[in-house]
């Protein structure tokens, strides 16, 4: 048996000292961990566990609850802020870095929002309302505007004793240079900085080259640029050049996990907002749609089956073979989809190169045709005792692999061009594409030498 997880041992304790009534020991064991461990600590817990501990917590300590409350999945931490008054909602929030806080704000009603953000207006916190005023997904949403900035005329020594005398510096592994009117003109590093002499001006050692990001930037293409240069952090410029915040690592990371989990769950015709957590009723309505663009797709293979109805009845093996060739087709589809949309959100896959792609993907698709098809000929001759039969069902495979990996290649590209989540709406259609070529290229194969079929049957 596999030892026990020190995060499971605190969520035991957590129910534990919760059915005792044990408060007092419930606070010191919950204030001695780590914000993102009480995440998962309390995504363990059922919902009534949940609130309780939750509301224990943010009684004694506010900033705590509310960083591990960031921490969690959406609908489980808006959950916990649900019917909770405006104004003790703004104070919460107070709690957390502006990007943060932008973030759980988005996710409320409009109009709780709206009076939430009134009232912290009033508490001076415009950072966060001016963090919503940038579109969604974008750098500027996701930036701290808490951005230590050095002016470019400084020393080596004033800078190190700025930086002594700053408070809650969000990064300070790179230290930005701006001019007089903010425009960033360079970056140094922190053990650069340290290892000059105080008189050395920034300017002598500050790399002007830098990479930045404008607040209009798409956060998946922060993502790459960030991983790219093996960055710690990114600075935000505005219109002007002027430095308006900074995107760290951790931030990069959440938008990595969340970019992924969407791509994964539109490639299965799943909305990028349901969680495990989801109400069944929400997940039923938010999945029906793609099930019912399925339940087209089907019945267009279904018509194109009837069409070869004679053909089926006097060759009965055709209606076990054809789904052998039509399932094929979808997985090797699978295969090419998975590996294409990942090659567009890395940035990997361009118009350039995609004539390249997708002259290898169907490379592989017949290769694959060829050798499955005639693994498949030598089973479908062994069962049914009709070498014809085999042959037409290997040449109908690699047919549909063939156009599997087409369509897989081509769709994706085409989507994106026409600015459409491409894991969002290519499974639907390719899924259709080899379910029709598959049918349509047994059934027409069968049809076309039927005289061989039955000679042989």
């Amino acid at each position: 048996m596999p030892p026990l997880r020190r995060i499971d041992v605190v969520l035991d304790s957590v129910k534990r000292l919760q059915r005792i009534g044990a408060t007092a020991n419930l606070l010191n064991l919950l204030q001695k961990q780590h914000p993102a461990d009480l995440a998962e600590v309390l995504s363990g817990l059922s919902d009534a566990e949940r609130r309780s501990t939750f509301d224990t917590l943010i009684g004694k300590n506010s900033r705590l609850a509310m960083e591990a409350l960031s921490e969690l999945d959406a609908e489980v931490g808006d959950a916990l802020l649900a019917e909770r008054p405006a104004d003790e909602l703004a104070r919460l929030f107070l709690e957390l870095a502006p990007d943060d806080a932008a973030a759980l704000i988005d996710r409320l009603p409009d109009e709780l929002s709206a009076e939430v953000l009134a009232r912290m207006r009033r508490k001076d916190s415009g950072d966060v309302q001016h963090l919503l005023a940038y579109g969604e997904q974008t750098a500027g949403r996701i930036m701290n505007p808490e951005v230590f900035a050095l002016s470019e005329d400084l020393t080596a020594g004033e800078a190190i004793e700025a930086l002594q005398r700053s408070r809650e510096v969000e990064m300070v592994f790179y230290l930005y240079a701006v001019d007089e009117r903010r425009h960033l003109v360079g970056v140094v590093s922190l053990r650069r900085l340290l290892l000059v002499s105080p008189e050395t001006p920034l300017k002598r050692i500050m790399t002007s080259e830098l990479v930045k990001a404008r607040v209009d930037t798409d956060q998946e293409e922060v993502a790459q640029e960030v991983a790219n240069y093996n960055l710690l952090a990114i600075p935000v410029v505005d219109d002007e050049n002027k430095l308006v915040g900074i995107i760290t690592v951790d931030d990069v990371i959440d938008v990595i996990k969340d970019e992924a989990t969407e791509d994964i769950l539109r490639l299965a015709g799943v909305p990028a907002d349901e969680h495990v957590f989801t109400s069944p009723w929400e997940a039923w309505r938010k999945r029906l749609p793609w099930l019912g663009v399925n339940l087209i797709a089907a019945t267009l293979a279904a018509l194109v089956v009837r069409e070869f109805q004679a053909t089926v009845e006097q060759v009965i093996a055709l209606a076990a073979l054809m789904t052998v060739v039509a399932s094929m087709g979808g997985n090797a589809a699978t295969q090419t989809l998975t590996v294409i949309v990942r090659g567009i959100a890395l940035g990997e896959l361009t118009w350039s190169n995609s004539r390249r792609v997708l002259g290898k993907e169907a490379l592989v698709g017949v290769a694959n045709g060829i050798v499955l098809g005639a693994a498949g000929a030598g089973v479908a001759w062994g069962v049914f005792g009709n070498p014809y039969l085999g042959a037409i069902l290997a040449l109908a495979m690699v047919i549909n692999l063939l156009v599997a990996a087409i369509a897989a290649t081509l769709i994706p590209i085409a989507l994106r061009a026409l600015k459409i989540d491409p894991a969002l709406a290519s499974a639907v259609f390719i899924t259709t594409m080899t379910d029709v070529f598959g049918f349509f290229a047994i059934l027409g194969l069968a049809t076309a030498f039927l005289p061989y079929l039955q000679r042989g049957l």
